[in-house]
This record gives C-alpha cells, sequence and structure tokens, in this order.
C-alpha cells in the first residue's frame, strides 16, 4: 500500500487506514475480535457471550467484515465468522502496545470522550 512514509500515502491509501482505524476504534468491536480469536462463532454465540442485542453484534461484524478483519461463512442458516488474518491483527494490537507503553501516556476512553466534548464546547 506505502513504504510506510506518511508523505507518501495516497488519499485511497489514507481512506483505508481511515477505515481499519475506525473499525478498532471502537470497545466492542474490540472485545469481539477477542472471541473471535479463540475461534469462529456464530452471531448466536457472540450475542451470548457479550451479552448485547443481536442487531448491536450484527452490525458491529458488518463494519470489521467491511474492513477485512473478519470473514463469514454460511453454513445451512448459520454464518460462521473468524478472524481474517489472526497472526497480523494480533502482531497490529502488539504494536499497538508497544506504542502506548513508549509514549508514557495514560491513555483511556473516558479522557478521549471529555477531551471530545471539552472541545466541542469550545467551539
Amino acid at each position: 500500500m506505502n513504504d510506510g512514509v506518511a508523505g507518501t500515502m495516497t488519499s485511497e491509501t489514507r481512506g483505508a487506514f481511515a477505515a481499519l482505524f475506525h473499525a478498532l476504534a471502537e470497545p466492542t468491536r474490540l472485545a469481539l475480535l477477542e472471541h473471535l480469536a479463540s475461534g469462529k462463532h456464530r452471531v448466536r454465540d457472540l450475542v451470548d457471550h457479550m451479552h448485547l442485542a443481536q442487531s448491536t453484534v450484527s452490525k458491529h461484524l458488518a463494519c470489521l467484515r467491511d474492513c477485512g478483519l473478519v470473514t463469514v461463512r454460511a453454513e445451512g442458516r448459520a454464518s460462521w465468522f473468524s478472524l481474517a488474518d489472526p497472526e497480523r491483527l494480533a502482531a497490529l494490537l502488539g504494536t499497538a502496545d508497544e506504542l502506548l507503553t513508549a509514549s508514557g501516556a495514560t491513555v483511556s476512553l473516558r479522557d478521549h470522550e471529555d477531551h471530545d466534548r471539552l472541545a466541542a464546547e469550545e467551539l
């Protein structure tokens, strides 16, 4: 896609990266990926494990599928979801963990949401 230098990204590449990181930016989708790391699951399995509405799980799985993070295989009336590339996803999340550790920043979703809210109030 590119050679890793931000200045050489095309707008198409930037868009693809943004879509991928958008998919990873939602805690429920990260939790779904964690469940799928243990093996393939049906939507019903994920609904039961996560105690979420079927529509919520389906919406998040569609996002993850559209970004190429999960695959789906129909078997009769059931759809089985699995990670598309478990090794690379684990490497990406490991790198994210290393980046957060190296930065020394203590990041939380609450802090991020508070920052967004305060920034919006200033406008």
